[in-house]
């Protein structure tokens, strides 16, 4: 328990990473913050795959076109989303959306899959999703206060950031579903063969979005500094910081946190990753949150929390009540 526990922990501290690296690199726009953290994920998978060579040799073509579905949406259009949320609202609210990630996949999966897996009962996600929405109102709350005693600030960017978090759930919602219908249409497949084809086939869409941007920022009004843009050291540190640790040794450390613990516990853990998200941007805002703030923080937790103990009921069981 207590390694699995760790490795969670280890899990959420990296993954934290990606939310604060936007703030890190203010001008660099999203697409090239996504495109350089996905190509640093592929070439980190190369040796991977040379390693796993006879097992990826056992993919097939429809094997390899479901890798890049996955890996267009579930990568680089997902963080594409969260870096420019993260760049035009700011870091607490985009990361306080994504925190309900568990809930939003559990009651998707609820919608879509509830024949197969059961049912969440409605009444008694109620009170946790009243939570979850309190707690992001109260952190938007506190946002929007600062905006507006900020002459400078804009409304507008900071809707778009919000909407564009969402946007960036939408993502991620999508992606563990299709991931898990892959893997169990494919019981005989190792996982980690899996993540690597996806690193594999993240390689070439990066590399192919990397050139578009190349190709477009070269006739932009005002062209970025190409090919590593104004800051090439803590550019090129920064992502491949993200592909060693957040894309690839945060997974493996979440995979061995989930070999070691209960489903239901595993899945409360995620909130590691939210919790530390919001650790390094009020660090890199060099600030205490505001007490609402860590209310709406603590609500968030509390509301995720609640939501991933309420179990599925089988759908036989409902017919026979009825």
């Amino acid at each position: 328990m207590l390694a699995g526990t760790l490795y969670a922990l280890a899990a959420g501290l990296m993954w934290g990473l990606v939310f604060v690296t936007p703030l890190l690199l203010p001008d660099y726009p999203a697409a090239l913050l996504s495109f350089g953290r996905y190509l640093a994920f592929g070439l980190i998978a190369l040796p991977l795959a040379w390693l796993d060579r006879k097992r990826i040799a056992g993919l097939t073509r429809a094997d390899w076109r479901e890798a890049l579905r996955l890996a267009l949406i579930g990568n680089i259009v997902y963080y594409l989303f969260l870096s420019a949320a993260i760049q035009r609202a700011g870091g607490p609210l985009p990361t306080m959306i994504i925190g309900t990630l568990p809930v939003v996949i559990a009651i998707s999966s609820n919608l879509r899959d509830a024949r197969r897996d059961g049912r969440l009962p409605w009444a008694r996600l109620a009170p946790s999703l009243a939570l979850i929405a309190l707690g992001i109102g109260l952190v938007n709350h506190v946002e929007l206060q600062q905006l507006r005693q900020d002459e400078n600030a804009d409304l507008t960017r900071y809707a778009l950031g919000a909407l564009l978090a969402v946007g960036a759930v939408v993502c991620w919602t999508w992606y563990p579903l299709r991931n898990a219908d892959w893997l169990r249409a494919h019981p005989e497949r190792s996982p980690s063969t899996w993540a690597t084809a996806q690193g594999l086939a993240t390689l070439p869409l990066a590399l192919l979005g990397y050139a578009v941007f190349w190709i477009w920022n070269t006739h932009a009004a005002q062209p970025l500094s190409m090919p590593l843009g104004p800051q090439p050291l803590r550019f090129i540190g920064l992502m491949v910081l993200l592909g060693l640790l957040a894309s690839w040794l945060g997974t493996l450390c979440w995979n061995e946190a989930s070999q070691r613990l209960p489903t239901t516990l595993v899945g409360q853990l995620i909130v590691f990753e939210t919790l530390s998200a919001l650790s390094y941007v009020f660090l890199l805002r060099g600030q205490w949150p505001q007490p609402s703030t860590l209310a709406g923080i603590m609500l968030l937790v509390a509301g995720v929390l609640w939501a991933l103990r309420v179990r599925p009921e089988p759908l036989a069981a409902e017919g026979h009540a009825g």
